[in-house]
Parts: C-alpha cells; sequence; structure tokens
C-alpha cells in the first residue's frame, strides 16, 4: 500500500485551472474582447427603406400600377390596405416605425376613379401629394423592353428640377425614394435601367428604359463605344400633378399650393354643366320659335282649297 501524504502537502497539491468564460459575440464584435478600432471617417451607408401601400376600394388599374412600382424597387417592403380617412395620417406614421422605413409611398383612391400619391419622409417630413394622371401599366403597354429585376436604376432629370425651390425639393425626395441603396440584399450591383424623370407643362412625367447592348459586344464596352448603346423602354408609364408641399409628415404646414391645379371633381361639374347646356339650348330654341311664328304669322295661301272640291 502507498504511503498517505501528510496534511500539509496535500494543502501544496496543485489545484486543477478552472476555464474562464468565453465571451458572448454579438453582431458588433465580441461583448467582452478588445474593443474594435473605431475609424476616424466612418463610411456612409444608405439605409433607405420604402413602404408601399394603397387605400381600400382601389381600382385593379391602380392597383397593378402599385405592384409595378413595387417590382422596380427592390428595397421597398409591401403592406395591406390602409383607410383613407382624416386620420390616416397617424395610422400611416405608426405603421411606417413598425416596418422599420423611413419613407412612403402612399396610393389614395377616391370615388375609385381618381388617384393620388403621397411622397413622404418619415417622421419629420416634408410630403408632396400628386395627382397621377395618364395611367399606363406594363400589362398594357406591352412593350419589348425587359431588364432584370432588382437591379439598380439610372435616375436622369431634365434641367427644369435645378430652376425653383419647389422642384429642388422635389427631385431630392425622388433621389432619396427611388435610389436603390448599392448594398441591399436583394440589389443586383449593376446597372441596366434608367428611370427618366421629366418636366412638362408643370407636370412630372415618368419613364422606365432598358439600356440594351449589342449582342455582338460580349465583353465590356468601352467609354468611347458608348454611342452603340440603345435605350427601349420597359414601363410603367404614368403622370404626377403637384398639388401641395407639406412641412411634416402626412400634413403639417403649407409649403407650397399649386395655383394651377383643378381637382377632378370640377373637371368633372364642368363636363356635366355642357352636357346640361346643351339640353337648355334646345329648349331655349324650340321657344324661339314658337314666339317668332306667333308674331310672324303666315299670309293665307289662295291656292289652298283648289282641289277641295
Amino acid at each position: 500500500m502507498g504511503k498517505k501524504r501528510k496534511h500539509a502537502e496535500a494543502s501544496e497539491a496543485p489545484k486543477e485551472e478552472v476555464a474562464q468564460e468565453r465571451p458572448k459575440r454579438t453582431l458588433l464584435g465580441w461583448k467582452d474582447g478588445v474593443p474594435e478600432k473605431q475609424n476616424s471617417s466612418p463610411v456612409f451607408r444608405n439605409r433607405e427603406k420604402v413602404l408601399v401601400t394603397c387605400s381600400r376600394r382601389i381600382t385593379y388599374r391602380y392597383r397593378h400600377l402599385m405592384l409595378n412600382v413595387v417590382s422596380l424597387l427592390p428595397h421597398c417592403k409591401k403592406d395591406s390596405k390602409v383607410e383613407s380617412k382624416e386620420s390616416k395620417g397617424a395610422t400611416l406614421n405608426e405603421l411606417i416605425e413598425l416596418r422599420n422605413c423611413s419613407s412612403c409611398l402612399f396610393f389614395e383612391c377616391r370615388k375609385q376613379k381618381d388617384l393620388y400619391l403621397w411622397m413622404v419622409k418619415c417622421p419629420s417630413g416634408p410630403s408632396v401629394k400628386f395627382l397621377v394622371n395618364a395611367v399606363h401599366t406594363m400589362e398594357e403597354l406591352k412593350l419589348t423592353g425587359n431588364h432584370l429585376k432588382g437591379s439598380r436604376p439610372l435616375l436622369t432629370f431634365t434641367s427644369n428640377f435645378d430652376k425653383e425651390p419647389r422642384w429642388k425639393l422635389i427631385k431630392e425626395m425622388i433621389v432619396q425614394i427611388f435610389g436603390t441603396p448599392k448594398d441591399q440584399r436583394k440589389v443586383k450591383p449593376f446597372h441596366d435601367h434608367v428611370f427618366v424623370f421629366s418636366i412638362v407643362d408643370g407636370h412630372i412625367w415618368f419613364r422606365n428604359y432598358q439600356i440594351s447592348v449589342p449582342h455582338n459586344e460580349t465583353d465590356k464596352v468601352d467609354r468611347g463605344g458608348l454611342d452603340k448603346l440603345t435605350l427601349v423602354e420597359v414601363g410603367p408609364r404614368f403622370c404626377l400633378n403637384p398639388i401641395k408641399i407639406f412641412g411634416s409628415s402626412f400634413g403639417g404646414p403649407t409649403f407650397y399650393e399649386n395655383p394651377f391645379y383643378i381637382s377632378p371633381n370640377q373637371i368633372r361639374a364642368l363636363e356635366k354643366k355642357k352636357k346640361a347646356g346643351k339640353y337648355s339650348k334646345k329648349v331655349k330654341a324650340k321657344k324661339r320659335r314658337k314666339m317668332h311664328e306667333l308674331s310672324n304669322p303666315l299670309e293665307p295661301d289662295e291656292f289652298a282649297d283648289l282641289w277641295k272640291d
């Protein structure tokens, strides 16, 4: 049998080392480890997300236009319909915050005839309200152009956008909303189509074109060979008539109001008056004819009773 150790020797025996707890890892690095070095010049990352939704009782044509816009913006989030009432602003602001978005495109349909587009920056604003005219969806046009879904678009503007402050504000909002972020997870890292925004007669006209390269050009096109590129329209088409620019999200102080804007209700009322005017003109013409006949009776014809016998 082996000899027993003395108490002093037993106390001096080496103790087993306990493994230290492993530091927890987070998305930003090790929690208890060495702190990461902070860059003196942080790189800007565009985290723009756009919420696209519509109001209830929207027509199928306007709904298809909204779906076309959703397919063109890979950084957007589509949500269910919202009731278009006076309290829609508070509801939409809460919904945008829940979906973690910074902008909103709200398609509001009135009387199942008129389509309004709200272009909003949340939560502090500003917001622009447009009347949408000349709507043509991709399904209607059946154009030959085609580009890859999820690719980044090039945004082009006419020189009119730099002349007045209201157009400068609208241009900046369009750039932030329709410009696709580079590092978005659903985005393809190249450009193969162009968004064209042009101002004609105080309206913003939207067109979408595919950048087409000749089939024999298998390699990259040189800078000198950019003349070989052509543009083929894809769609959709629509026209935006600005109504008001508000200071905050879905309301607030009015920064600008279009003096040349005429609501569709007034246009329909004028058309009804014109149609009603046609009938009133016919009635007045009949009365004038009767009064003329009574005031100017015809002389009796001497040959009227010639063949009675």
